[in-house]
């Protein structure tokens, strides 16, 4: 367990290291109202109070929500009370805990009580009637535990896990060298990996570069230039203006408008 600004984390168990990153807690009752990004997580999300409003779809999430991967900035708004439980995975775990495409919840985030696997509901409603934290995160635990390994990690995960493991290191990397690495043509692995991640390979590569890119002006990089070489971009040009596809900002405007950047994807709060 670890506590900054509000939030408490949690480490997962061993057995759910290659799947779950981290789950977070946080309680306020302070307004809220955040610029975020694609991050390339998938999460499961349980708000025990009022759920954030997404000003930009016009809508609340759901109390309990499935968020999985999208390619726009939103923000997230509250009025306060919030009181929220959220799980973060690696990119290719969705498709593996949810035993359906990823790509059926690509740019959106669905009731958790919405989906087939009814297990799901059953988790948040024990949840919610949990008040202690680290009991929440055990319940959280002993689901996907018994969800991961009931159904068994398949070929087509440790492929797109080993993929990711290339892109991540190297975000230049491409989707023929990652097909490569999965042992398979570029047109099946771009169909294995939408299904397991929720979106193409290519469109995660962009999401990617964007992350890491975050993460060097996190560090204190401020030459764009450099950056834009280092993260696979063609130019500085192409790095502003995926910049502005992700975030609404320049990247001079971003630390402007922010005063400070973080990368969700390659930095861990444990």
């Amino acid at each position: 367990m670890d506590s900054r600004e509000g939030f408490v984390f949690y480490r997962p168990s061993e057995p759910l290291r290659r799947y779950v990153r981290y789950y977070w807690v946080l309680r306020s009752g302070a307004a809220f109202d955040e610029l975020t990004f694609p991050i390339g997580c998938p999460q499961l999300i349980f708000h025990k109070k009022t759920p954030f409003y997404i000003p930009e779809l016009h809508v609340c999430q759901p109390a309990f929500a499935v968020s999985g991967q999208v390619n726009f900035p939103s923000r997230l708004q509250s009025s306060g009370g919030l009181e929220m439980i959220v799980a973060v995975f690696y990119p290719h775990a969705l498709g593996v805990i949810l035993g359906m495409p990823a790509s059926e919840i690509y740019n959106i985030e669905v009731s958790g009580y919405d989906l087939p696997d009814r297990s799901l509901a059953e988790l948040a409603d024990r949840v919610y009637d949990t008040t202690d934290d680290a009991e929440c995160v055990k319940l959280i635990e002993s689901w996907l535990l018994s969800v991961i390994y009931g159904r068994g990690q398949t070929l087509d995960s440790r492929r797109v896990e080993a993929a990711l493991s290339m892109l991540l290191s190297d975000t230049g990397t491409s989707v023929g060298a990652m097909a490569g690495c999965a042992c398979l043509g570029t047109r099946q692995f771009s169909r294995v990996f939408r299904s397991m991640v929720g979106m193409g390979p290519k469109e995660y590569a962009r999401i990617a570069r964007f992350q890491k890119s975050l993460w060097m002006m996190q560090a204190g990089g401020r030459d764009f230039a450099s950056i834009a070489y280092a993260c696979g971009y063609a130019d500085q040009s192409h790095f502003i203006r995926e910049c502005r596809i992700y975030s609404g900002h320049t990247p001079l405007s971003l630390l402007e408008a922010t005063g400070g950047v973080y990368s969700d994807l390659y930095s861990s709060p444990m």
